[in-house]
C-alpha cells in the first residue's frame, strides 16, 4: 500500500506499508536518506501501537493515514525511538489520544531543540509540526504490550544518539532498530557515540532478531548489524591513524578511500564520524556535544560546495 503523498517530480518512490509479521506493520520511506526514515506498527484486537513518525507535516498525515488504512483502531501508544525530528515530528498526529513513550533524554533532547533542525534542510517544506514530547519515559528498559504481545523497549545508548532505544518483539523475532541501523546509508553519529554504538550492535545481535525494521532502508535481517559494525570500525580505525597523524578529520576524510561503503549514500556524514571518534579517542565521555553548525558546515565542504541531498 503507498502513501500518494509525495513531492511532485521526486527521485524516489512513495512511501509504502507491508506487513513483515501477522498485524505488524513497517512504513518504509525510500531511498532512506535525509529525512527520509521508518516508522511502524502493531495492531491489536482493541487498540494499535505506533512505532515512531515522520519529519514533515504531510509526510506526518500520509503515515497516519496509512496507518487508518491498516486498521480504524484507537492508537493509544506511540513510542520514539530516538530524540531526531525525522522519527518526532509527526508525533502531533497521535496527541493526546496516543500515551508517546520514550526514553528520558529523549524527551529533554525534543524540547531542547525545538525545530533547530529546519534550518539545516531549508529546501525541506517541514510545514506546522506542533513540538510533541513523549509523555512517558524510562531509564533502562520498559516492556508494553498489545493484547498478549510483549514488547521490550531497550536502552541502547548512546549509539547514534544518546537516547536510542529498540522495540524486540521476542516472540516474532522482531527489532524495531530505530537508527541503530541504517539499510544502505552512512551511520550518522554526530549526536552519539562510536564505541557506544559499536556496544548497542553486540546488544542488538544478542536478541537473535531474524526480522528488522531498520530507522532507514529497506527491511532486512541480521546481517545489517554486521554491515553497520563493519563501517563503524572503520571509522574507529581511520580516526586512530589521522589522530595519531594530526590530520583533522576533515581532510582526513576527503583523502580516505571509502572501499566497500563508497555506495552507501549520505556519505558525508563521515565527518562528524571522525570527529566523534576523535573525541572518544582523545578521552571525552559517550555523547559529550559537538559543534553541529560546524559539522554541517564541514559536510558540506566533503561535498564540494554542494547541499545536502534531502528528498523528504
Amino acid at each position: 500500500m503507498s502513501s500518494a503523498a509525495v513531492p511532485q517530480g521526486a527521485e524516489i518512490p512513495p512511501p509504502r506499508i507491508e506487513e513483515v509479521s501477522a498485524g505488524i506493520f513497517a512504513y518504509v520511506q525510500l531511498d532512506g536518506s535525509w529525512f527520509l526514515n521508518n516508522a511502524g506498527g502493531i495492531v491489536g484486537s482493541t487498540a494499535a501501537t505506533v512505532i515512531d513518525t515522520t519529519g514533515t507535516e504531510a509526510r506526518a498525515r500520509a503515515f497516519h493515514a496509512a496507518v487508518r488504512r491498516v486498521t480504524p483502531l484507537p492508537v493509544n501508544a506511540l513510542v520514539n525511538t530516538h530524540s531526531h525530528g525525522d522519527h518526532t515530528h509527526g508525533n502531533f498526529m497521535f496527541a493526546p489520544a496516543a500515551a508517546i513513550i520514550a526514553h528520558d533524554r529523549c524527551r529533554r533532547e525534543i524540547i531542547a531543540a525545538g525545530h533547530a533542525a529546519h534550518a539545516l534542510f531549508p529546501m525541506v517544506d517541514f510545514g506546522d509540526c506542533p513540538l510533541t514530547p513523549p509523555t512517558v519515559t524510562f531509564q533502562e528498559r520498559l516492556d508494553l504490550y498489545v493484547d498478549d504481545l510483549q514488547v521490550q523497549l531497550i536502552f541502547v545508548g548512546p549509539a547514534h544518539t544518546t537516547n536510542d532505544i529498540v522495540a524486540w518483539i521476542p516472540a516474532r523475532k522482531l527489532l524495531f532498530s530505530g537508527d541503530v541501523i541504517f539499510n544502505g546509508g552512512t551511520p550518522f553519529a554526530l549526536g552519539g557515540s562510536v564505541g557506544g554504538w559499536l556496544d548497542a550492535l553486540d546488544t542488538i545481535a544478542g536478541l537473535g532478531a531474524v526480522t528488522i525494521v531498520p530507522g532507514h532502508g529497506d527491511v532486512c535481517d541480521a546481517g545489517a548489524i554486521e554491515d553497520v559494525r563493519a563501517y563503524l570500525r572503520f571509522v574507529l580505525e581511520s580516526a586512530r591513524t589521522g589522530l595519531a597523524a594530526n590530520v583533522e578529520p576533515l581532510e582526513l576524510a576527503r583523502g580516505l578511500d571509502l572501499g566497500p561503503f563508497a555506495g552507501l549514500h549520505d556519505r558525508e556524514r563521515l565527518v562528524p564520524n571522525l570527529h566523534r571518534a576523535y573525541a572518544e579517542l582523545r578521552g571525552e565521555r559517550r555523547g559529550a556535544p559537538l559543534d553541529a553548525r560546524r559539522m554541517f558546515e564541514e559536510m558540506l565542504v566533503f561535498n564540494g560546495g554542494q547541499p545536502l541531498r534531502c528528498l523528504a
